[in-house]
């Protein structure tokens, strides 16, 4: 029997000697380049250097050392195949059956703070890389030591004559695992020097960010390893969560758009929708709840998207990212410069939408524009507490086709019904889950958002949906507010006001102060009265649905959701089945009759 042959090619020389000793023992003929053949025969171990079979000494200060015939030849050779053994022999050339072998450590080089970008192309490793990948490439005959770790395990085998299959396959595979994480350490590198927003390449596949989710969370960056970034910044610079906010809720209006023909806009906090709309048209009382009223100028359906999608629920909103579905024009901007917000994400900008977004927050306010044509890959990859979790992206479409399944007695959908039924129901595709979400004329109007119950969740985003009905009451309309009383105060006295809140001491003092004269609360029956007409006032427009759209991320478990759906003027719903209690929760809708789309399709998000 020929004797077995190992090369050893290591910069971690932990365990090397006493592996080395047992491999000899093993009655191994051993190969070595530079130092690791130098440290075993310090300690007395017979070992010849590589050039004893490749016939060529090491070169250009050690960048050549392995690269040759006779040395991946004896690797890569299969012992099973005739025409392999045939060449081997004809070359002089003796098979190879185990490599050890660990790379320069170019992780730790780029780690120090003094590292220049010569001193990590130094530590590249070639030969050592094209020994892992050739060995374990012929896995079948060849052991592929790469860690330290292994060492005694093996030889454990190998003294007792039969390494075996299995353990070859799992050095292969982790011998890929290692070639693979030293790419993407110098892959990482070489994108921060040559393809970063901050450099002048023109290729920009990596963006720098303050820190993470949180300011100790350092360093941060958001990248692409195929093509480039789909995005980039006009103005300002965007931080971690901005970036969630910004691409979830780019993804919802496009699709928005999609589904309904009509320019959409979302107002995103904490990676869910505050508000979402469509450019529908809006009234004279809904451009004074949404605080539009003063505008001279006529808004555009992207401007009315914007301020319905905004106007939802302005104190969820306070801080917002924005995403519009359209380029943003003026009237738009004119709407956004006013509030509140941390960034915006758009497919384009006018000259003078992008004149005046450039201005707030002294210019530091963040401006990104998307590519409308980019496609995320189907595949998409996420890590938790180190483990790596893939899945299909969540490429379901939503449309009127989803809602054609109608199991209610009642199934009249009208065409306004339809799209906040839609609206709703995308909305949920881009919400933490558990969700439910009320919507009316093309807006969301309530979002209950990351509830562990169901039944929270709908009572969450009906109570939303109840406030932002009593916003439209006439007492809110025209409360008397001092003229120097900001946007953001008169939304929060307002809501103060709606919700029925019994202030005292100095917040109750500071909440007066904002009015000419102190407004009498609502009272119980005037807020019954007025939520009652959420049933009849609501899209009551020519053609329109008179009534509230709910929808839910997954099926109702119990009929309480129906009960507590209706209560806010609910009239149209939509949510998977799935529940044993399916037919109950259908059979107290059409107590109601209201109208009920299964959907069929369950949408999670986290």
């Amino acid at each position: 029997m020929t004797q077995p042959i190992a090369i050893l090619s290591v910069y971690d020389k932990t365990g090397l000697v006493e592996f080395a000793k047992g491999l000899t023992e093993a009655r191994v003929r051993l190969l070595g380049s530079g130092g690791t053949s130098k440290k075993i025969r310090e300690a007395g171990i017979p070992i010849e250097d590589v050039s004893s079979i490749t016939k060529a000494p090491e070169m250009l200060g050690g960048r050549v050392k392995t690269l040759h015939p006779a040395i991946h030849g004896g690797i890569l050779a299969r012992p099973t195949l005739d025409s392999d053994a045939q060449d081997l022999k004809s070359q002089g050339i003796d098979p190879i059956s185990i490599v050890v072998c660990n790379l320069y450590p170019f992780s730790e080089t780029i780690a120090k703070p003094n590292a220049t970008l010569a001193d990590a192309v130094e530590e590249i490793d070639i030969g050592g890389v094209t020994l892992l990948r050739a060995a374990a490439k012929n896995h079948a005959h060849v052991s592929i030591l790469c860690s330290p770790s292994d060492y005694d395990g093996f030889l454990a085998d190998l003294k007792k004559g039969d390494v075996g299959q299995t353990r070859r396959n799992l050095l292969a595979l982790k011998a890929f695992e290692h070639t693979k994480a030293y790419d993407e350490a110098i892959s990482g590198y070489l994108r921060e020097q040559y393809a970063s927003s901050e450099s002048d390449s023109g290729v920009v596949q990596r963006m720098a960010l303050r820190y993470g989710a949180n300011p100790h969370q350092k360093p941060a960056q958001a990248f692409v390893e195929n093509g480039e970034l789909p995005f980039k910044a006009l103005a300002g610079s965007p931080g971690y969560i901005n970036l969630l906010d910004a691409l979830n809720s780019w993804a919802l209006v496009k699709e928005l758009q999609a589904s309904l023909g009509l320019p959409a806009a979302a107002s995103f906090k904490h990676v869910s929708p505050a508000g979402a709309a469509i450019g529908v048209p809006l009234s004279e009382v809904e451009k004074q709840v949404y605080g539009v009223d003063d505008l001279k100028a006529e808004l555009t359906p992207l401007a009315a998207a914007y301020a319905r999608a905004r106007g939802a629920d302005r104190m969820s909103s306070f801080g917002d990212f924005i995403a519009l579905s359209a380029p943003c024009d003026i009237a738009t901007a004119k709407i956004i410069s006013r509030e509140v917000s941390d960034g915006i994400i758009a497919p384009g900008y006018s000259e003078e939408a992008l004149d005046v977004l450039k201005k707030k927050k002294g210019g530091k306010y963040c401006v990104l524009q998307i590519d409308p044509n980019y496609e995320p890959p189907a595949i998409e990859t996420r890590q938790v507490y180190g483990i790596s979790m893939q899945q299909r992206r969540n490429d379901a479409v939503i449309d009127a086709n989803l809602f054609k399944n109608i199991v209610s007695q009642n199934k009249e959908l009208p065409t306004s019904a339809l799209q906040s039924l839609t609206v709703a129901t995308l909305s949920l595709k881009y919400t933490q889950s558990n969700s439910v979400t009320y919507a009316a004329r093309g807006a969301l109007i309530g979002v209950g958002a990351g509830q562990q119950s169901r039944i929270h969740c709908t009572r969450l985003a009906g109570s939303k949906a109840d406030l932002w009905w009593l916003r439209h009451h006439p007492k809110v309309l025209s409360l008397p507010f001092k003229k120097a009383v900001k946007r953001a105060e008169k939304a929060n006295a307002i809501d103060l006001f709606v919700g029925g809140e019994e202030l005292e001491g100095s917040e109750k003092e500071s909440w007066e102060a904002m009015f000419e004269d102190v407004p009498q609360p609502l009272s119980a029956e005037e807020r019954k009265q007025w939520l009652a007409k959420m049933f009849t006032d609501v899209d009551s427009e020519e053609g329109g649905a008179k009534g509230v759209a709910c929808a839910s991320d997954a099926f109702f478990p119990f009929p309480d959701n129906v009960h507590r759906a209706r209560r806010s003027g609910v009239k149209y719903l939509s949510a998977p089945g799935g529940s044993v209690m399916d037919d109950a929760c259908v059979k107290v809708a059409d107590e109601y009759g209201m109208v009920v789309a299964r959907t069929e399709l369950r949408l999670f998000h986290h």
